[in-house]
């Protein structure tokens, strides 16, 4: 595209401002309607560096800001930004919609947008508090310490959750700016003008709140070198990134080279294991549950269940007949995009390759969308472990596969070939047929898996403080870590600071012998306590 046309603003140094522009790459980009395939307006800008050093330095300086200011500012910004969003609910649906292709209601109004502004409002609640910051007195040795903000944060949203995950709305965003931190946004090149529309509510809950107002910039795109350069960056405290495995890598391996933190959620396809005892139980209610959760949303999402695993007979035979019935009576849902689409494409092409069984789909385009049929394939065990790697290549998308292993043994077997995943399920019999066995499967799942379900799909990831949106590689980039959940995502954002022997006066608030707020939970000489020290 002409490097005349006139492109939308980026948010930087607390000014709307026409992009730096990267004139040796394609330097601005549109968003495509996924339900035609037409480019939408307006056009967007590909950033030069010059955009990131500037943003970088406005971060810098936002951060020494907010270091100074009570909690209480940065919370109440954060509730503001939930108000303003709540106010702008309808404009931002719409946008998103056009987008991405996901529906208006339920799905983007009435699940996604309050769940966002849901996480905000915890958020600004865990920063007022404290408690996340972990404040740990010992009185004794004249040592005490806690978490404190870690500086200018760098997110970078997927293209699946444009509020939820989104760049400048989303939980790693809630979680950087609770903690205390700026956050540089990169918007998914898919749903642009969404998160354009974010940084407009943001900036006006800055201006409302006092806070200062490069808290919180966009950049809309970047060249891959400008991009690994901006989480090397001296500037950066850390990076949150979902999307891709290879994108990821390649900014975590900048990220590593530069000792820089990086959070990244990758791939996973969130194995399901159905024993034998449950199909006979339930098997109709079974299939039901699964044929639901796998096309919800296109199965456009991290924690749909891609590989499911039986034990051969009649009842897994009728796992597939049935699930394949279901497949072929239900109209194909709408991909994000076509670089959704096309990585659907070669997902299925390449399960095939490796000798994957076609039961039904294959993945073939539907005309005039971005849509692919929904596709359901089936191998064995022993063929499975034949090539684990391959085998699990992740369909991201409506398509699944069924691995059916002679025996529990073999299951396990399969189990314990895998690489981590986000979620991993065992549907067992209520009668107690399966509890002979279910030890041995769950001892294989456990460790390759961030959560861990019974008898429910995975698909739903509740904004709870037990939560836990992570796990092994390459399901994230660290398995300590959850990119779901306050507080507990909140210290990926933040560093641990003791201090020795330093005076009263000039301890942090939280580390003071008063409590700040009168209920912050603090570990006082081995005990967690509301008290004054």
């Amino acid at each position: 595209m002409s490097t005349t046309a006139q492109s939308e603003p980026v948010l930087i140094a607390g000014q709307w401002r026409p992009a730096s522009l990267d004139t040796a790459n394609t330097n601005v980009f549109q968003a495509t309607d996924p339900s035609n395939m037409e480019l939408l307006s307006p056009v967007f800008p590909v950033s030069s560096w010059q955009d990131c050093d500037e943003a970088l330095n406005a971060a810098a300086a936002a951060y020494a800001e907010l270091r100074q200011l009570p909690r209480e500012r940065i919370a109440a910004f954060l509730e503001a930004f939930a108000d303003r969003i709540d106010a702008a609910k309808d404009r931002l649906v719409a946008a998103a919609n056009r987008e991405t292709g996901l529906p208006a209601s339920p799905r983007l109004a009435d699940v996604e947008l309050p769940r966002t502004t849901n996480q905000l409002r915890l958020a600004a609640a865990a920063c007022r508090s404290g408690d996340w910051a972990a404040a740990t007195i010992d009185t004794k040795a004249g040592i005490r310490s806690c978490y404190q903000s870690l500086g200018p944060v760098c997110v970078f949203g997927p293209n699946n959750f444009p509020f939820a995950f989104g760049s400048l709305s989303g939980g790693d965003f809630a979680a950087a700016i609770a903690a205390g931190n700026p956050v540089i946004g990169k918007a998914n090149s898919s749903h642009p003008e969404t998160t354009k529309i974010f940084a407009e509510e943001a900036f006006a809950a800055l201006q409302a709140t006092d806070l200062p107002t490069a808290t919180v910039q966009l950049i809309y795109r970047l060249n891959h070198a400008d991009g690994e350069r901006l989480v090397a960056d001296p500037r950066v405290g850390a990076t949150g990134y979902t999307g891709s495995r290879g994108a990821g890598l390649a900014l975590k391996a900048a990220a590593d080279r530069a000792g820089k933190p990086i959070y990244l959620e990758l791939s996973s396809v969130n194995p399901v294991a159905i024993l034998p005892g449950a199909m006979v139980e339930r098997g109709d209610a079974i299939i039901k549950d699964f044929v639901g959760s796998a096309l919800m949303g296109t199965g456009q999402f991290c924690t749909s269940p891609g590989i499911i695993l039986m034990t051969k007979g009649e009842n897994a035979d009728k796992f597939v007949e049935a699930v394949s019935a279901a497949y072929q009576a239900a109209t194909p849902g709408t991909l994000l995009s076509p670089a959704v689409t096309k990585s659907l494409g070669a997902g299925i092409q390449t399960l095939r390759d490796a000798g994957a069984e076609l039961v039904c789909g294959g993945g073939d385009p539907v005309e005039g969308r971005c849509a692919r049929s929904n596709t359901l394939l089936k191998t064995t065990g022993g063929k499975f472990l034949s090539d684990p790697e391959t085998f699990q290549t992740e369909a991201f998308g409506n398509a699944s596969m069924v691995v059916v292993a002679d025996d529990i043994d073999q299951l396990t077997q399969v189990i314990d070939s895998l690489e981590g995943n986000l979620t991993g399920c065992i549907y067992s019999a209520n009668d107690g047929s399966d509890d002979a066995v279910y030890p041995q499967v769950a001892f294989a799942l456990e460790p390759k898996v961030g959560r861990i379900l019974n008898d429910k799909m995975p698909t739903g990831v509740a904004v709870s403080p037990a939560m836990n949106h992570g796990g092994p590689y390459p399901s994230t980039g660290h398995p300590g870590f959850t990119a779901v959940g306050i507080p507990a995502a909140l210290p990926r954002f933040a560093k641990l600071t003791c201090f020795d022997a330093v005076r009263p006066a000039r301890l942090p608030e939280l580390l003071q012998d008063k409590n700040p707020t009168g209920s912050t939970w603090r570990f006082i000489d081995g005990q967690w306590s509301q008290a004054d020290v």
